[in-house]
């Protein structure tokens, strides 16, 4: 088991069959004959250590499903030891398995850091959510966005010196491995798997107060959580704080949780804003839909991911004045109860709860998770995509005792 922290960059020095020595003096240091090290995200078994050099089997399989079918002497390749009992984990789980091979489509620089555009075969998809965690030739990173058959992984400087994946330029091809989690989420038996992994701290349904706290910790770091409402609707959102909302978190809920995105505030935000309320009597719950907004200061239509996020940061600046907003527009607030969730249980309601007691501003963003045959996920649907996510997942019951 390896954490995705690459160690040292080794180089190839021959490949003669099935046999690859690779000259790795920090790494071969280290290793022993019988001990696992990570190869550019493949597991190998070392053989022999010698001069600062180690060597293993390459086998016909391996080959056959990751990029080592062209290994060649001179290849720069990524290491990382097998972790040992009592080393941090600083990445993520990575086992060294690789699931497929991915083609880079698009690298651009991005101040300081680098964004890498790479598509992976179409069965794959499904283990790729944004926010979660990849293994792309063994080095852990987040995925920043994914959009119709491709996803996007930035990287950091420190990635970029630690790693040669800075060199990686459209046309590349690269070893992909997904988290754990999201590769047995994906097996259809997901109730067993969420039974199994409900106790984890960071995903899934966390009951009581426990899950309350950790789903406001979530939502103060930008994060994402899982809201069930099972005595109203029968429906989960996914909430995010509006203060911090991020294109990418705007693209994960258009992309992944495919509902209508709404953005619920506390009713003296809209009535400071002039944010009329829409006549009518509302929908069957009872929800407080006002007139959609978008930035006055921006430059495209609004619809843009990166736009509705940017009106939603400014809905959430206590600074922001009525004349920043075009009405009527893409985004669209919800006015909570003045009583919030003492008055009223909806989404609404605990959206703004939870973003007042993450001490941010009294504004977040909710969107009603679909399946992907177009129906409302269910509890159990619900479950399986908090998981497959890496969110947390709480009930509106828990949100109204605790908050």
């Amino acid at each position: 088991m390896f954490t995705g922290r690459i160690e040292e960059i080794g180089v190839v020095e021959t490949v003669r069959g099935d046999r690859v020595t690779v000259r790795a003096p920090a790494s071969a240091a280290r290793i022993r004959p019988g001990g696992s090290l990570n190869v550019s995200g493949v597991c190998v078994t070392v053989e022999d250590v010698a001069d600062g050099a180690f060597t293993a089997t390459v086998s016909a399989e391996t080959r056959r499903r990751s990029t080592f079918d062209d290994l060649a002497a001179g290849r720069a390749v990524a290491l990382e030891p097998a972790l040992t009992l009592g080393d941090p984990l600083d990445g993520h789980l990575v086992q060294g398995h690789v699931d497929a091979v991915g083609k880079v489509t698009a690298a651009e620089q991005q101040g300081a850091g680098r964004r890498v555009w790479i598509r992976p075969p179409t069965r794959f998809l499904p283990r790729v959510a944004a926010k979660g965690s990849i293994a792309v030739d063994g080095a852990s990173l987040t995925v920043a966005e994914v959009v119709k058959d491709r996803f996007s992984v930035v990287l950091v400087p420190a990635t970029l010196a630690a790693t040669r994946l800075g060199e990686l330029e459209a046309g590349d091809r690269v070893n992909l491995e997904s988290d754990v989690v999201a590769r047995l989420a994906g097996r259809p038996d997901t109730a067993t798997l969420a039974r199994a992994v409900r106790a984890l701290p960071w995903a899934g349904h966390l009951p009581g107060r426990a899950g309350v706290d950790k789903a406001v910790a979530q939502l103060a770091a930008g994060g994402g959580v899982v809201v069930w409402d099972g005595d109203r609707e029968a429906e989960g959102d996914v909430v995010f704080a509006g203060a911090i909302m991020r294109p990418e978190s705007f693209t994960f809920l258009l992309t992944q949780v495919c509902g209508h995105p709404t953005v619920p505030c506390a009713p003296g935000v809209l009535d400071r804003l002039e944010i009329d309320p829409i006549p009518g009597e509302g929908d069957r719950h009872g929800t407080r839909p006002h007139v959609p907004v978008d930035l006055a200061a921006g430059t495209g239509t609004g619809v843009s991911a990166a736009e509705r996020a940017a009106t939603v940061r400014r809905l959430a600046d206590p600074g922001a004045a009525p004349a920043d907003f075009l009405r009527p527009g893409h985004v669209f607030p919800l006015a909570a109860r003045p009583g919030g969730l003492a008055e009223r249980g909806g989404h609404t309601e605990a959206t703004v709860a939870m973003c007042v007691a993450a001490a941010t501003s009294p504004v977040g963003v909710c969107c009603e998770v679909m399946n992907p045959d177009g129906t409302m996920a269910g509890p159990a649907d619900l479950e399986a995509a908090a998981l497959r996510w890496g969110l947390p997942l709480v009930d509106v019951a828990d949100l109204r005792a605790w908050l």
